[in-house]
């Protein structure tokens, strides 16, 4: 096998506690009660490190827990803890891990986010990264008493805005802002290193200064999960990483070539964006006992109070086709769901074999098998330009990481296309991705050459 030396593959991965595959909290492995486990994270995350993962990523489905139904009740994956706090914990146990955590902009406010942003990365050494969601799930927006629903594009905007005052929150300080304290003069700063922001745009207002020094990294690495037109567009110009979704090398690969094609006009070099699809993964010895280990788990699916794109399919025959209904999947989630109709139709799926199929995997591509088998999907995914890297969603708790990283990482290492050992001092680093400058610097910097 060639050494690929010039691309470095990505890993992260996405851990629920409960599992990716909705029955994997039924599975005789998962044994444990419902309360909170920090040390549960903490043992995670040390795994993922110690196989020199890049990334260790916090998901925060926000205000999903708001109502109490039949489905409410099947689905242990609405309580978790809120991704700041979890990751701040998992930092002081961590070295080199990236750690990203997911913060929707329709639930928070940019001063608050680019406090708790420069927070984490000084905590942990520079290692936060920030997973952009611009959702507005009905429920959550309830939680937080929105009642007037934005579009999909004005979500993606108001985002967009989102960023760019959080931003000028950062570079509201040097770099060495506070690192000379003058105590002769009695002066803890320099005047001249804070940059006070005075920001009015269409959605958020700020004036004054981050009351915290400028991120380690410049800026967190910036991640971004989308799969509409709207959703590559954005990561086009804002994104440093995505966890993107598809179940086949050629539409990854459409993705892939799309979305970097789209970056030269924002100014940016394709490198400085990683496509991390997500990787739904069970490994074993041999290619047989994978497939049996992930029968046991679709084997547990509960197939009563089937719904789809706002229509209840309980009454329609499990091993018939999709009936031809007018779905409406709302403003949230409208790629994702797409892809679930398109696959459904292309394929002639029964609702049966599209629940277990899409749902269980969420859309993500599925390595089920040996060790080689799993190598090869992800060598010929990254060799293709399908993907940087992956995003393994693991479909039952801890054991399905433990088992990636005992079996499939030593290959990849083997194969020469991932590191043996990190490099950098920062996520930024380890990634490949550029310090971004202090656009306040940069400012000054230009106007002493015009002059």
């Amino acid at each position: 096998m060639s050494q690929h030396k010039n691309r470095q593959l990505v890993l992260n991965v996405f851990l629920l506690r409960y599992g990716h595959h909705p029955a994997g909290w039924l599975h005789p492995t998962w044994t444990e009660n419902g309360r909170p486990d920090l040390q549960w994270w903490i043992r995670a995350a040390q795994i993922a490190e110690a196989a020199k993962f890049d990334t260790f990523f916090v998901a925060d489905f926000i205000g999903r827990s708001g109502i109490i139904d039949k489905q409410a009740v099947k689905n242990p994956n609405n309580f978790h803890f809120e991704p700041f706090t979890l990751l701040s914990a998992i930092a002081s146990q961590t070295k080199h891990i990236g750690l990203v955590a997911t913060v929707n902009t329709n639930f928070s406010e940019p001063y608050n986010v680019a406090r708790q942003f420069t927070s984490l990365d000084h905590l942990s050494g520079g290692r936060a990264g920030w997973n952009v969601v611009s959702s507005l799930n009905p429920v959550t927006a309830k939680n937080f008493g929105i009642e007037a629903p934005i579009t999909h594009e004005e979500r993606y905007e108001r985002a967009s805005e989102f960023i760019r005052l959080t931003k000028a929150l950062w570079d509201s300080w040097d770099d060495d802002a506070f690192d000379h304290p003058d105590r002769q003069a009695g002066q803890f700063y320099d005047p001249a290193s804070g940059h006070p922001v005075d920001f009015k745009g269409e959605y958020f207002r700020s004036e004054g200064l981050l009351d915290f020094p400028r991120p380690i990294q410049g800026y967190p690495v910036f991640v971004q999960a989308g799969n509409s037109d709207t959703g590559r567009e954005f990561a086009a110009r804002e994104a440093e990483m995505t966890y993107s979704s598809a179940t086949s090398l050629e539409v990854a690969k459409a993705y892939y070539a799309d979305v970097k094609s789209r970056m030269a006009k924002y100014g940016r070099a394709e490198d400085q964006l990683k496509i991390t699809p997500g990787l739904n993964v069970v490994v074993a010895e041999t290619d047989q006992e994978a497939q049996d280990k992930y029968g046991e788990l679709q084997a547990l699916v509960d197939f009563s109070d089937l719904e789809f794109g706002g229509q209840d399919l309980s009454k329609y025959p499990l091993d018939g086709p999709l009936p031809d209904l007018d779905y409406d999947p709302g403003e949230n989630g409208r790629g994702r769901f797409q892809q679930q109709l398109e696959l459904a139709r292309r394929e002639n799926l029964t609702i049966r074999q599209l629940v277990l199929k899409f749902r269980v995997a969420r859309g993500h591509l599925q390595a089920i098998g040996s060790v080689k088998t799993v190598a090869d999907t992800i060598e010929q995914w990254f060799v293709e330009k399908g993907a940087d890297g992956f995003n393994v969603v693991p479909p039952y708790s801890i054991k399905g990481l433990e088992d990636f990283t005992r079996l499939v990482v030593p290959e990849l290492q083997r194969r020469g296309i991932f590191r043996k050992e990190y490099e950098g001092k920062t996520y930024r680093e380890n990634l490949g991705l550029d310090r971004p400058e202090n656009q306040h610097t940069v400012a000054q910097s230009q106007l002493k050459a015009a002059s």
